[in-house]
């Protein structure tokens, strides 16, 4: 989905992996909040992002998608260096350690996260919840949400549920268990832009 008029050519470019689950959501919220979203569903398709954002789905399924080729390891590489948003599933992806079961992940976040651990579908909840971001409580939509279980020292909570995280940042990582995309809340995307954006000035003066 690419922004409307005016303004087209300085919206930052934003990849949405689009292999399964809500990427269109995810689209659908970055161009209201300013970004043009690129579906990525090849290695080819990260060159000249701004960032990532890695939806919810089912994280095992995303992994067996992302085998094929070169895209898992194109993906490591990538949030290794660049802006990187997973949600639900998304976040399972970034873990560094995933249990129930143990399985593979990008390993970037300095997380332990555990599937699943609010129950099956009909455990899904709205809620509104605090947190750190200017504006007041945020909407959180959970769906068979995963549960941040451990973070490491660099990893900023932005939001918690039942006292775990449910909002995380680490540096250019920015993890959520719930849906923001499927709120008419867009400060979480809102926040990832600038987060990219940050990234993208610090590459510049760098450079």
């Amino acid at each position: 989905m690419v922004s409307g008029q005016g303004g087209v050519a300085d919206a930052p470019r934003i990849g949405v992996l689009a292999l399964q689950g809500d990427f269109e959501a995810h689209a659908s919220a970055l161009g209201e909040a300013g970004a043009e979203a690129v579906p990525v569903r090849l290695p080819a398709h990260l060159a000249g992002l701004a960032g990532l954002v890695i939806p919810g789905g089912e994280s095992s399924a995303l992994l067996k998608l992302a085998a094929h080729d070169g895209l898992f390891e194109a993906l490591q590489s990538f949030a290794r260096a660049m802006p990187v948003f997973g949600t639900c599933a998304g976040c399972i992806m970034l873990a560094r350690r995933v249990l129930r079961p143990e399985q593979e992940s990008l390993g970037v976040l300095d997380a332990t996260v555990e599937r699943n651990a609010y129950g099956r579908q009909v455990d899904s909840a709205i809620l509104e919840t605090p947190t750190a971001l200017p504006g007041g409580p945020l909407e959180t939509v959970y769906i068979r949400a995963p549960r941040i279980a451990e973070i490491g020292p660099g990893v900023e909570v932005l939001a918690e549920r039942g006292g775990h995280p449910v909002l995380v940042r680490q540096g250019r990582l920015l993890a959520a268990t719930f849906h923001p995309e499927l709120s008419t809340d867009r400060r979480v995307h809102r926040l990832f832009l600038e987060i990219a954006a940050g990234a993208g000035n610090g590459a510049e003066r760098a450079a």
